[in-house]
Formats: structure tokens, sequence, C-alpha cells
């Protein structure tokens, strides 16, 4: 079991970080809100087997909630996610107060904005949300000056703003992009899944289950794509689940495809009850 250090505040660990690389080591980041599962405890394996320090940090951040988002009831498991941590091999936790990363208050701190690709899919229906992820991750690369840095594919616009941001203002950090780890029914990994009863698990299901069959048809040689995803929100909504989006998107733009593009990303957004779920699954088009 490894002996995780634990820092509230940034001047410690910036020492040991500091101290560490002039002695040759690696450094890798996984960001993370807590609620630790099986999804964050991949990224932590995958930042272990290629880097020689990985630090996670675990903070929850009011940027990125919305007005009537769950920001109060979002799920803290302190306790447990200190011992998945040690287990899994992780060697700084870093958990900074909201005073800390917003010492002025977020009114009046500065934002990154990736213009466009925020405002659609899960950007059209949390305005502001993805202001607020760039905003904190761009903070926390600047603050912990590692290598690297590992996030999930289940949020993979998430994943494709982060990419822009580093490429459009020259961070030097490698990001890693890590497949979505899933439930026995499908269901992607989410700390929001606990929100979920019994009935609305089995529910939840039907949107991996979506995803795929819609995938099959794309590489059986379907090409309407708008005419697929209509049919996918029907087999939701069949299903007991509230479709907020179901988007066939070009991989690399995210932006929807048209029918002559092949390297497809396929992105899904349902509530179950209240409980808003997110997913996704690569495609590459019959030719």
């Amino acid at each position: 079991m490894t002996e995780l250090q634990l820092h509230e505040t940034l001047p410690a660990l910036r020492t040991e970080l500091s101290a560490l690389r002039r002695n040759g080591k690696t450094v890798a980041l996984v960001p993370t809100m807590g609620n630790l599962h099986k999804g964050h405890l991949s990224l932590i394996a995958a930042a272990r087997a290629e880097y020689d320090v990985v630090v996670a940090t675990i903070f929850v951040n009011p940027m990125q909630f919305g007005a009537k988002e769950d920001l109060a009831r979002y799920p803290r498991t302190f306790a447990a996610d200190l011992t998945a941590l040690r287990e899994s091999g992780c060697d700084y936790l870093y958990t900074p107060a909201t005073g800390e990363i917003y010492p002025e208050g977020l009114a009046v701190h500065t934002r990154v904005s990736v213009p466009g690709i925020s405002s659609l899919h899960c950007g059209h229906s949390r305005p502001g949300h993805f202001d607020g992820v760039c905003t904190v991750v761009c903070k926390l690369f600047n603050m912990i000056q590692m290598d690297a840095a590992f996030f999930g594919y289940k949020d993979y616009q998430q994943f494709h703003l982060i990419s822009t941001m580093v490429r459009d203002l020259y961070l030097p950090v490698r990001l890693y992009g890590v497949p979505t780890v899933r439930e026995n029914s499908g269901l992607a990994m989410s700390s929001r899944n606990g929100y979920l009863d019994a009935q609305q698990r089995t529910q939840a299901s039907a949107l991996y289950a979506t995803l795929l069959q819609t995938a099959d048809s794309i590489r059986a040689g379907a090409s309407e794509f708008r005419q697929l995803e209509k049919a996918a929100s029907a087999t939701l909504a069949a299903a007991g689940l509230q479709p907020d989006y179901f988007h066939i998107c070009n991989r690399n733009t995210l932006q929807l495809a048209e029918q002559n593009e092949s390297d497809l990303i396929i992105l899904a957004a349902v509530y179950a009850g209240t409980t808003r779920l997110i997913d996704n699954i690569f495609v590459q088009a019959a030719s």
C-alpha cells in the first residue's frame, strides 16, 4: 500500500514535486472531484504505468456547476477516497479549499473559455459549464506543473476541449485519454450513479445499449445520421429515460457529422429521474 502524502495547500506540495523533478522524476496528474470509483482508479493505474510520481486532486469545482445543479449534494466520500488512492498506488493527494483556488471569489476570477464547441452538446444544456472546467484545469496545470495529465473518455467533449486549450495556450503538458470503465450492465461508471434507485439503474443501462445499436447500424452502412439520432432518442424515451441529446459527430471536431464522414463519435446525455448521465462511443462508418 502506497504511503499517500496529503496536501491541503500548494506551497509544500510544489516544494516536494520540484525536488522530485530535479532528481529526474516524471510527474502525472489525475484531477478529480472525489467520490472515486473504478473509472477514476483506472486513470491512476494508467498514470502509474507511465510516470514515476502520480498526483491526484480532489476539488468539487463550484465554477462548473449551474445555479440549479447539484453542487451542494454532490457526493463527498473523502475517507473512502483516501483508502482507494492508497491502494491504487497514488503518491500525492492535493485537496485545496475553494478559497485557495478562487481567493477573490468566482465573480472576479479570470476564466478560460474555448469558444464554439463549448456551447454544443453538454454545453448547450449546461451553459458556462465548460468555462468552469477549463478554468480549473488550466489553473491546476499551472499550480502543479506536472508532465502529463490523465482524463477519462467518458466525458469526451471535456477531453476534446482540454486538448484544444492545451494546444491553443501551448501548455507544456501531455494529455492521455483513458477508455470508459463500465458496470456489468454497460452503464458508464459515474459518481452520479449513486443517485439512481434500482429501477433507474435498469433504465439507465439502455443508454449504452442504444449507443451500441446505433453504432452497429452505422457500421452496417446506415448514413442518415439525423434519422438515426431521432430513432435512438425514441428508443431511450421508451426505456423510461428523458433524452437530453443524442448526436452523431465528427470525432475530430465534435460537429454534427455529415453523410460522407467516417471517423465518428456518438455523444449522448439522458436523465434517469433527475440524474443526468452522459456516455459516448467511437464508431468507424462503413466505407
